[in-house]
């Protein structure tokens, strides 16, 4: 890869976004960074057990972390299960790093090591039952994969034949699942997640921001569930904390490159700028 110091900052094409990355840069202690896993620190591959962070992610995080008031990490998958894969355990200045797991529910603390989780949504456990059986009533069960998050059961369509219709046609009767049970259908590339209402990117994001007086967050995501955290990063901006949104580019969603500042060619792009970010600070 490409030294942070030889790695140019891409220019945001906003005036707020602009302004976002001028007060990063200029009092980096009060900034926070957050980013998503899958498809932003993370390449999307067909089965998410084996998704991994970029191998320059680390490196990158631990070159800037140390520069910012925070890092947080901010994923649907569970905190555990993103520190495994991201390879964030016992890595020298990733002190300031946090993993808010499940939208925020669960947070691991890099410091310390230690997990904080409150109990399941009884909701979910009703749903993972039943799901199985509706799969195949729906003849959704060959090509589909469920992904077991223990908070919430994710539903991928990304190895049918046609990925597309069949995420379509489980729209529906999966909504329907959700509801009987007290969850949520939410929409992501390729998958159907039923989790618990309340937990979202946006939340997470606010609040750990005001827990550590962020002056400014910097937030980069790819898709519909970081669209929560887009939209706090707005609200921030409007009651006064500069904020700079990132899009982790891909062309299955393009909701959040059309509301982004910067655009970044995927997980790639996002470690680039992360490194260049990095040699600024030096």
């Amino acid at each position: 890869m490409t030294g942070p110091t030889d790695s140019p900052l891409p220019a945001p094409t906003t005036k707020a976004g602009q302004e976002g990355l001028d007060a990063l840069l200029t009092h980096p202690g009060k900034a926070l960074i957050g980013l998503d896993f899958d498809g932003t620190l993370a390449p999307i591959v067909a089965d998410p057990e084996r998704a991994r962070a970029h191998p320059d992610a680390v490196p990158a995080l631990a070159a800037l972390a140390p520069k910012v008031a925070a890092v947080a990490v901010i994923t649907g998958r569970p905190a555990e299960v993103a520190v495994r894969n991201g390879g964030f355990a016992d890595v020298p200045g990733l002190e300031h790093l946090v993993v808010l797991g499940h939208y925020g529910a669960e947070r691991w603390d890099a410091r310390t090591g230690e997990l904080s989780a409150p109990e399941p949504h009884p909701g979910v456990a009703a749903v993972r039952t039943e799901l199985p059986e509706l799969l195949e009533r729906f003849g959704a069960s060959q090509g589909t994969w469920v992904e077991d998050k223990g908070r919430s059961v994710a539903v991928h369509t990304r190895r049918a034949a046609d990925p597309q219709a069949a995420l379509d046609s489980l729209r529906e009767p999966l909504a329907g699942l959700a509801g009987r049970h007290g969850l949520i259908v939410e929409p992501g590339r390729l998958v159907l997640e039923l989790r618990p209402p309340g937990m979202d990117k946006g939340a997470a994001l606010t609040g750990f921001a005001r827990e550590i007086g962020a002056g400014s967050v910097l937030f980069a995501g790819d898709d519909l569930g970081d669209l929560p955290a887009y939209a706090a990063v707005d609200k921030l901006r409007a009651d006064g904390t500069p904020g700079l949104l990132v899009c982790s580019g891909s062309d299955e969603v393009t909701e959040l490159r059309e509301r982004a500042d910067v655009v970044v060619d995927g997980p790639e792009g996002v470690v680039r700028l992360l490194s260049a970010l990095a040699g600024r600070l030096a």
